[in-house]
């Protein structure tokens, strides 16, 4: 025996429900199409509903549940199903790209499938049936990606996929090996300076040449030259009061 939990998470007291042609190109339903302006073009006005429905095996390892979505269509007085919608992703229900108020969901009765139009009357019923869609897709998404994810830990115990991931990360070696050194520069500290031009001016170019020695006969020139010239006074200085100081 198996349990069932139900929840509805979106209801609305009138949809109209008109047939759909197939379609012509690959841009999407239109409500235009369907002659929605032409009472006598609705095939029935329904109550429509989108129901949850969580299921429990017995078997099941660790109360594992099952949950389907469903968009049913019913009789508004009696509650008799017309039509049901599978819901299974976005394309079992679409909005029609020139409306915000019609929508085509694909119907399932057995083996047969069909592609039925509805229209709310209201636009605030639309927008709401398309968040509850919206949060069904979301809840669907994280139960693939949370099945996805035991899936890969499953194949890891019977395997080397999840030994890879458990594994733990080899451990880097940083210490100095014998004779390496570390060089640390703190701002300007340990940087050579750039030489500057006072210090480059003087760098390089060779000390002048000091002049040679006189030769022999120079200083020889030097001694006859000052024979022949006029004494000097005893003191140095000439018969001028003050001398060479003036």
């Amino acid at each position: 025996m198996t349990d069932s939990i139900q929840r509805v998470l979106f209801v609305a007291p009138k949809v109209h429900i008109y047939a759909v042609p197939p379609l012509a190109s690959n841009q999407g339903y239109k409500a235009a199409q369907w002659n929605v302006d032409n009472e006598r073009a609705r095939i029935f006005t329904a109550r429509i509903r989108v129901m949850e429905t969580a299921t429990v095996a017995p078997d099941a390892e660790d109360d594992e549940e099952t949950v389907r979505t469903d968009v049913r269509l019913e009789d508004p007085k009696t509650g008799d199903l017309f039509a049901n919608c599978p819901y299974e992703g976005s394309f079992c229900v679409e909005q029609v790209v020139d409306s915000s108020r019609f929508f085509a969901i694909r119907v399932v009765d057995r083996a047969r499938k069909a592609i039925l139009g509805i229209g709310f009357e209201d636009r605030s019923d639309a927008f709401d049936f398309g968040v509850a869609l919206q949060e069904v897709r979301r809840h669907m998404d994280a139960a693939a990606a949370a099945a996805s994810n035991g899936k890969g830990k499953g194949m890891g115990a019977n395997g080397a996929d999840n030994g890879a991931r458990d594994k733990p990360a080899e451990k880097v070696d940083y210490s100095l090996k014998e004779g390496e050194t570390i060089s640390i520069t703190i701002g300007n500290k340990g940087r050579r300076r750039a030489p500057s031009a006072n210090n480059t001016s003087n760098q390089g170019l060779p000390l002048p040449f000091l002049p040679p020695p006189p030769s022999a006969e120079d200083i020889k020139r030097r001694q006859s030259r000052n024979l022949t010239e006029e004494p000097p006074t005893a003191m140095g200085f000439d018969d001028d009061a003050f001398g060479d100081f003036v």
